[in-house]
């Protein structure tokens, strides 16, 4: 079908800060007017003035939430702490996904009209993030009005720039997966029960039915050129590789037009199509655009109040919705692209999905209540998988608390601050001649000297696991260095003050170092920690994650400074789950 002569050019697939001067001159970007030029160019250059933006997808509400929503919450939260360790202002949005035929479908299941439905499974989506600590800082509801004005007026946008026409579909359709499919995706199987052949989508695994109808369509196959070159000139945008070049395969191999409004006559829960009461906007275009809501879209070019997101934390499902479908959509409504789409893996149980029929689901709050809010964070941040699948377990569970958060980290703590060595709970003072590390101290000084760097790096590159390892071998290594070096014998020595000083204060300067670096991942814990080792608050930043930084001063010489440690509350105690 013949499209729109209303085209405007393809610009905002390269909108990039890092890569718009050389961009803009190029062959790819067809001719741009005065006054689109001012607009990219603001966007290069207001740059460094844009709060960092961070989302989880939207979660939709047809089901309570398992431990996957509460994986993609916590990386997206700790993102949102660790950067604003950094000293950045940072947006969070999370929120739930409403509408569509499968909530409809729930909610009557329920004997509840969609709205209450939606209430109530929402609620529990709440109820799961604050008791994890989620700090958002937006949940958003598709059902809300400010979300359904928006999406009326991106479709009015991408209306008006010529990128929706009518047709007629004939294909494969799932209703749970919301989804259209071609002959090539679907394949026939059997019941092996009742012998019935059905039709499912190869993707998914869900049943697909034969459907004919009309609706407004995306001209998607339009976009595959500037997509690739999105792709080829943005290879960081999409992590981690494997993922990345999940996409490219997808889009080298042909991209179909997309259906984006269903009959209102089949589908009228969700957002009406403007202008057009016969049909109801895609679930997936509604759900899309919610991160533009958040930012209380629809803006002027000349403040919009932290687009583009600069991650979408999502898991590997909802993969090809967020990297193919939402770049398009955004090109089309010449608006910039998300800066990096985070696709982890998902949880499994001995190597199989969880799903009810097994009986392996994983009840998060369950868990947070067995083991500690904290520790399941960190369990999640150190063993999710990223590029592969993680594999749960209440075991391994149990052997990080044992061996990292009580054996190592408070370990360190209760060993270099007790009454035995250090009975009026005065910080050590500072060694006095860095610049002559002795041997004993080398290997311990090199790693507190090279552990932020090590961090930050890995935090960058979404190796949470990895960042978190060096915290954990440096803490390790600490507690070494303490037996290695048994200040315990030499406490009484009056000759040996000094050394025991040393000692006591690289086991200390460890604890405070790691207790800054950690409080992303376990913000309860690591304050508790370091509220122990009387850390003011304004000391907690990144910048005083370097050896020798803390305690009121960076010397620390002669300072009469005490530790708020009380003995009878250790920081890990020993578990009491017994399964």
């Amino acid at each position: 079908m013949a499209l729109s002569n209303k085209r405007i050019p393809y610009i905002s697939q390269f909108i990039n800060y890092q890569n718009f001067n050389s961009l803009i001159n190029s062959s790819y970007i067809r001719k741009v007017t005065n006054s689109q030029h001012t607009i990219y160019k603001q966007y290069s250059t207001t740059a460094f003035k844009k709060p960092i933006y961070i989302t989880t997808p939207i979660f939709y509400v047809n089901a309570k939430p398992h431990i996957g929503h509460l994986y993609s919450a916590v990386i997206a939260d700790s993102l949102k702490r660790y950067y604003e360790l950094k000293g950045h202002k940072v947006i969070f949005s999370t929120g739930t996904d409403e509408h569509g035929l499968k909530i409809k479908q729930s909610a009557e299941k329920s004997n509840m009209n969609p709205q209450e439905f939606c209430d109530q499974v929402s609620s529990k989506f709440k109820e799961l993030f604050d008791i994890a600590n989620i700090s958002y800082t937006t949940f958003i509801r598709t059902t809300e009005q400010r979300h359904k004005d928006a999406v009326k007026y991106f479709w009015k946008c991408l209306m008006n720039n010529g990128f929706i026409y009518k047709g007629k579909y004939e294909g494969w359709y799932s209703v749970s997966d919301e989804a259209f499919y071609n002959n090539s995706q679907v394949q026939e199987i059997q019941n092996p029960v009742s012998k019935e052949k059905f039709m499912i989508s190869t993707e998914s695994g869900q049943p697909v039915e034969w459907t004919i109808e009309e609706n407004y369509k995306f001209p998607l196959s339009e976009f595959q050129d500037t997509l690739k070159s999105w792709l080829e000139r943005n290879p960081q945008a999409i992590t981690p590789i494997n993922k990345f070049n999940e996409v490219k395969s997808w889009v080298d191999s042909g991209l179909s037009d997309l259906s984006i409004s269903r009959p209102h006559s089949r589908l009228d829960w969700g957002v009406g199509v403007p202008e057009d009461s016969s049909q109801t906007v895609y679930v997936w275009l509604d759900a899309l655009i919610n991160y533009l809501t958040v930012t209380g879209y629809p803006w002027s070019h000349e403040d919009m109040n932290g687009w583009p997101a600069d991650i979408h934390v999502i898991g590997k499902d909802i993969l090809k919705f967020h990297a193919v479908f939402w770049p398009a959509f955004l090109m089309a409504a010449n608006l910039p692209l998300p800066q990096k789409i985070l696709a982890h893996s998902h949880w499994t149980i001995e190597k199989q999905k969880m799903s009810k029929s097994r009986g392996n689901v994983v009840d998060p709050i369950k868990v947070m209540n067995d083991y500690g809010v904290d520790t399941i964070r960190y369990y999640l941040m150190r063993d999710g998988g990223i590029a592969d699948d993680g594999d749960y377990s209440d075991e391994n569970i149990k052997v990080r608390y044992r061996k990292d958060l009580a054996g190592q980290l408070g370990n360190l703590v209760s060993r270099s601050i007790s009454s035995a060595l250090n009975p009026s709970f005065i910080v050590p003072s500072a060694p006095k001649f860095l610049g002559e590390i002795a041997e004993k101290d080398a290997n311990l000084f090199y790693k507190l000297q090279s552990l932020s760097g090590l961090v930050d790096k890995h935090f960058q590159n979404m190796e949470f696991g990895k960042g978190l390892s060096f915290i954990f071998d440096t803490i390790a290594e600490a507690n070494k260095y303490l037996t290695d070096n048994e200040p315990w014998k030499l406490k009484n020595d009056i000759d040996q003050k000094e050394t025991v000083n040393n000692i006591l204060f690289y086991a200390v300067e460890t604890a405070r170092i790691s207790g800054i670096l950690l409080q992303p991942v376990m913000p309860t814990k690591m304050s508790e920690l370091l509220d122990n080792l009387g850390i003011q608050k304004d000391q907690r930043i990144w910048e005083y994650a370097r050896f020798g930084r803390g305690w009121n001063s960076n010397n620390n010489h002669n300072s009469e400074i005490k530790f708020h440690y009380n003995e009878k509350n250790v920081l890990f105690p020993k578990l009491k789950v017994t399964k």
